[in-house]
């Protein structure tokens, strides 16, 4: 998302990022990977909940969400979820959907 962020950003879509890291993990985590949009931490999980990025407790990774996307248009309406399993070519997806509901 990071490498393809002037693509997003022309068109008209705006790229936010949720963990469960503390606020202070992620300002050093964004700087580190010069992330250029925001990330918000959801440490009680809250977020991660209502969107299923919570794992199931006995999974080994049950301190981190799932890595999920979500397409959302201007309304607020989720017009398409990821599961991100190809991090490398998930954003160009995200940007082949985001030109197709555009148009």
């Amino acid at each position: 998302m990071r490498d393809k962020s002037e693509e997003f950003a022309a068109a008209s879509c705006e790229v936010v990022g949720i963990s469960f890291d503390t606020p202070e993990d992620n300002s050093e985590f964004r700087t580190k990977q010069e992330f250029p949009f925001t990330l918000l931490s959801d440490e009680d999980k809250s977020i991660g909940a209502t969107y299923h990025a919570v794992r199931d407790p006995d999974d080994n990774y049950a301190n981190f969400p799932k890595r999920i996307s979500y397409l959302i248009d201007p309304e607020g309406t989720i017009q398409k979820a990821y599961e991100v399993s190809d991090p490398a070519g998930h954003a160009a997806a995200v940007l082949a959907d985001l030109a197709a509901f555009q148009r």
